[in-house]
């Protein structure tokens, strides 16, 4: 199944069809949102003084073209495999580009077939694009089901994972640290502990929670690097949770190794901006216009470095 569309959007579209709401950035397990907040009220004369709105397009008038979407698909799926195979795939698409219409290829597929022929893969990854669209609810229906019929470590690990980041967005801490815990059982090493430490974050503890993963990560030096990875990550969260300016740091860190992380990179580009370091931020957002969150860090940046800034 492959697909190559040009799409463009006119105004006479935005009437015949309802308001969607896009996901937001997908990052590691844990993330409770991207916030602009404090970078908005910094820029107050963006906020006070903006251009009139143009509102006198002509129904065929072009309004912004999307990039052209080619899924990298094979044929359409001829077992459950295949099909878990090209969801993952069309998933990992969408968060290393931020463009959400992979997520409803994924959906198409995962709606293609037969309730009856799910098994416990299919169900994590639907559960995984459920919560990528915010439908939590749907997510943890999938999970939990997962969690008690498998026999398979893999997927009881996504579970639980996915299951704490959902109990977590949702302000229910102590089912969070329930199921960080639970991944600690199964599978102990940085990621749970990182988990842990989001939850005691969240909870009053957010200086001994740094403290603690940061001499875990610093110990454990036989680690992979995936997991060293998350916690530098997660690390970098807490850091700015507490206005450590090590935040940065770590961070940083994780893009140097993985410079498609949206999440991190809209979480550091952000920071810099809060920092007024306006060259670091426009840097981090170069070539980021398609996805939403850096695309507004870096129309703040260039509107705070001046008329002379935004000409070049």
């Amino acid at each position: 199944m492959t697909c190559s569309v040009k799409t463009t959007l006119r105004r006479s579209d935005i009437r015949r069809h309802p308001a969607i709401s896009f996901p937001a950035l997908p990052g590691r397990a844990f993330w409770l949102g991207f916030s602009l907040a404090g970078s908005l009220l910094a820029a107050p004369a963006l906020i006070a003084a903006p251009n009139p709105i143009q509102n006198d397009f002509s129904d065929d008038a072009v309004l912004a073209t999307l990039p052209e979407v080619s899924p990298n698909l094979s044929s359409v799926p001829e077992n459950v495999n295949e099909l878990a195979d090209e969801v993952q795939q069309l998933i990992e698409q969408a968060r290393e580009t931020g463009d959400p219409r992979f997520l409803g290829y994924a959906e198409r597929l995962l709606q293609d077939w037969p309730e009856a022929d799910f098994n416990d893969r299919l169900r994590v990854l639907r559960a995984t694009l459920a919560q990528s669209l915010h439908r939590f609810d749907a997510a943890r229906q999938d999970l939990e089901q997962v969690l008690q019929t498998t026999q398979q470590r893999q997927q009881q690990i996504q579970s639980r994972l996915t299951l704490a980041n959902l109990e977590l967005v949702q302000g229910r801490y102590i089912k969070a640290q329930e199921h960080c815990q639970a991944l600690a059982d199964v599978y102990p090493g940085l990621i749970a502990a990182s988990c842990l430490a989001q939850t005691e974050a969240r909870t009053g503890g957010a200086e001994s929670a740094y403290r603690n993963l940061r001499a875990q990560l610093a110990s454990a030096t036989n680690a992979d690097l995936t997991s060293r990875f998350w916690a530098e990550g997660t690390l970098g969260d807490l850091a700015a949770q507490l206005g450590l300016d090590s935040a940065a740091a770590h961070w940083g860190n994780v893009l140097q190794q993985s410079p498609e992380d949206l999440y991190t990179r809209a979480q550091l580009a952000d920071w810099q901006l809060q920092s007024r370091n306006l060259q670091t931020t426009l840097e981090l957002t170069e070539g980021y216009d398609q996805v939403d969150a850096l695309a507004v860090i870096r129309a703040i940046a260039l509107r705070e470095a001046g008329p002379r800034r935004q000409k070049h």
